[in-house]
């Protein structure tokens, strides 16, 4: 099935006070860690970018897959962001804000063969991302009115759920203690993949 993904990176990043997409774990961009969870599933992805432009240009342009496109409006809010990248799909897609970077690569596989029109993915009971949306709602997410948003909007539709084991959907950098709290975990459990491996 052919997909693609939209990664909404157009925010301020206020509370974190400083671009927190361009914060480094392991050696990498918290966004390139987003991306990377795509990229084997996705045909295209689409890299909604704002405020930190010029810097988003530069965490990306390693990656064949992915399109940056600029989100004029991002200074309304996170919707218009979700608006501007929903606007360039054409196939199902996967939907998440680019600060997740312990998404996990089985949750992407797991969303792709649920039901619904829209597929969220549980963990202990609590809904994370990404979401998969299908094609079929393009039309309806790029009319809905910039003042709703993506909750709103989802929870109007037909919706399922899918527990995965994969804590990284709850986990999002909004301020620099999340990001030590997360690059503590993303190199435990990368330590621990790699112990794992040894012979």
């Amino acid at each position: 099935m052919t997909c693609d993904a939209v990664i909404l990176a157009g925010g301020y990043s206020s509370r974190a006070k400083t671009n927190k997409m361009a914060l480094m774990i392991n050696q990498q961009s918290i966004l390139s860690l987003n991306i990377e969870a795509f990229y084997p599933f996705c045909k295209r992805i689409v890299v909604v970018g704002g405020h930190h432009f010029e810097e988003t240009k530069r965490l990306v342009r390693e990656y064949d897959k992915v399109k940056l496109v600029k989100n004029e409006n991002y200074d309304r809010g996170m919707f218009s962001s979700v608006k501007r990248g929903v606007a360039e799909m054409e196939n199902d897609f996967f939907l998440t804000p680019g600060d997740y970077p312990m998404i996990h690569s089985s949750t992407c596989e797991k969303l792709k063969r649920g039901t619904g029109d829209i597929v969220i993915p549980t963990y202990n009971g609590r809904k994370g991302h990404p979401i998969f949306i299908k094609k079929k709602l393009i039309a309806a997410l790029i009319k809905e009115p910039v003042s709703s948003n993506l909750k709103v909007f989802r929870d109007r539709q037909n919706l399922s759920c899918i527990s995965v084991e994969d804590e990284g959907i709850l986990y999002d950098v909004d301020t620099i203690n999340d990001y030590m709290i997360i690059k503590k975990r993303v190199e435990r459990r990368v330590l621990t993949s790699e112990y794992k491996n040894l012979p």
